[in-house]
């Protein structure tokens, strides 16, 4: 691709902020592959399309404490993640995920710290949170018989990364200002 990176600033009578999808075209994995078109890179593909049937969302086998995991390359200060759920059915399988970030991959990085608990999202949700410092960020839903599917994970650093990501990755400036 021709930019690894997003940049999406907002201004809207506050000072300007500026946060990084880290996870656009990461390195991704899931714990097992459901459907053929269930691929883990489907979550960070840059397209938010909710609907399983046309490609672009992710899928696990119903299995004990299914997980997916992106790797940053880097570790950043991680304080917004956003995820779009699958929405032409089976919203409530993600009732309870939990998104962990850190830098082990002990239990392939499910005991990181879990930055929040996911409620059942519609659409596109940002979750919002103390920043976390960390290179892998995981999608992990406890429980047995479970199915993960996930259409967009979107990882976002703050203004402070800015310099930190420029040496490391090509990148797009889109601006909406209002």
């Amino acid at each position: 691709p021709i930019c690894d990176n997003v940049l999406l600033c907002l201004k809207s009578g506050w000072p300007s902020m500026w946060f990084w999808n880290l996870a656009l075209n990461a390195r991704v994995v899931q714990s097992s592959l459901g459907h053929p078109q269930g691929d883990a890179e489907h979550a960070v593909d840059g397209n938010r399309d909710a609907d399983y049937g046309k490609g672009s969302c992710t899928h696990t086998k119903a299995e004990f404490n299914p997980w997916w995991r992106a790797d940053l390359g880097n570790v950043y200060s991680i304080s917004k993640v956003a995820i779009t759920n699958r929405g032409d059915c089976c919203k409530e399988r993600l009732r309870g995920a939990e998104i962990r970030i850190g830098n082990k991959l002990e239990n392939n990085g499910n005991k990181n710290e879990a930055a929040t608990v996911l409620n059942v999202p519609d659409g596109t949700v940002v979750f919002e949170f103390e920043p976390v410092n960390g290179r892998y960020v995981n999608i992990f839903l406890p429980g047995n018989d479970e199915y993960l599917t996930l259409c967009e994970v979107e990882v976002f650093a703050g203004e402070g990364q800015r310099e930190k990501m420029t040496a490391e990755k090509n990148h797009v400036i889109i601006c909406w200002i209002a």
